[in-house]
Formats: C-alpha cells, sequence, structure tokens
C-alpha cells in the first residue's frame, strides 16, 4: 500500500522528490503517514478535502481485499 499511497502523491504535487511515505503498524491496523512540500499540501487535499478522501477510499478499498486495516494521515 506504501507504493499506491506514493505513486498516486507523486503524479499531484509539483515537487515529488519531497513527497515521503511512511508505514506503521499499530496492532491490528496500519497508518499511512503522507509528507508533501508545503507548497504542495493543497494539491493533495484538494477542494473540501476530495482529494485525500479518494486516497483514503482506494487505499481502504485495496485493504480490504487483503483484509487489512489502512489508515491515510496526512501530516505537515
Amino acid at each position: 500500500m506504501k507504493s499506491l499511497v506514493e505513486t498516486i502523491a507523486k503524479s499531484l504535487v509539483d515537487n515529488p522528490d519531497e513527497v515521503s511515505v511512511r508505514e506503521i503498524t499499530d496492532g491490528g491496523s496500519e497508518i499511512i503517514e503522507l509528507r508533501v512540500a508545503a507548497s504542495d499540501m493543497g494539491k493533495i487535499i484538494g477542494k473540501q478535502g476530495r482529494i485525500v478522501k479518494a486516497i483514503r477510499t482506494v487505499v481502504k478499498s485495496a485493504g480490504a481485499k487483503q483484509n487489512r486495516k489502512i489508515e491515510v494521515e496526512v501530516v505537515s
């Protein structure tokens, strides 16, 4: 899932070199932390959070096929 989030994020931002993705396993769930440049934060979040919501939906559905609970967090 890490590579999926990284590929999506790099295709959306102006500075793909500053995209950083980290997987954290916490008990039965996984958290994927996405970091981007401050100037690209708006591109990842989108208007009214639509872009990040779409990323979360894709990752959750892909995780559900593998019986994994995955959450995506965008951190600055």
